[in-house]
């Protein structure tokens, strides 16, 4: 079994920064998929970005190209995802996720386990 710990998050003003980690116990991490998604309030969970096990092939929806970053670090079991220019419209409950399929996946329904998430709250 897979355990993830989301950390990062936060109260920021619009156009700030923040990095979200996640950090994964119980099996190694390079073995899985990674994403982010968010939630907010009222909305369905939405993908943000992915990264496939090495890390050498990332994927960003569009609302976020150029403003966030997806890495990961596998000798830390950390996956982390770097917001930069932040905008009111990014605030909700952010969730880790790992996948045993490989690629990067878009569908949430494709990961097999799910951190607690972590709030982001951008002021404008």
């Amino acid at each position: 079994q897979l355990q993830l710990v989301e950390s990062g998050g936060g109260l920021v003003q619009a156009g700030g920064s923040l990095r979200l980690s996640c950090t994964t116990s119980g099996r190694t991490s390079s073995t899985y998929s990674m994403g982010w998604f968010r939630q907010a309030p009222g909305k369905e969970r939405e993908f943000v970005a992915a990264i496939t096990r090495s890390g050498s092939i990332t994927n960003h929806v569009d609302s976020v190209k150029g403003r966030f970053t997806i890495s990961r670090d596998n000798a830390k079991n950390t996956v982390y995802l770097q917001m930069n220019s932040l905008k009111p419209e990014d605030t909700a409950v952010y969730y880790c996720a790992a996948s045993v399929r490989f690629g990067t996946r878009i569908d949430r329904r494709e990961y097999d386990y799910w951190g607690q998430g972590t709030q982001v709250t951008v002021s404008s």
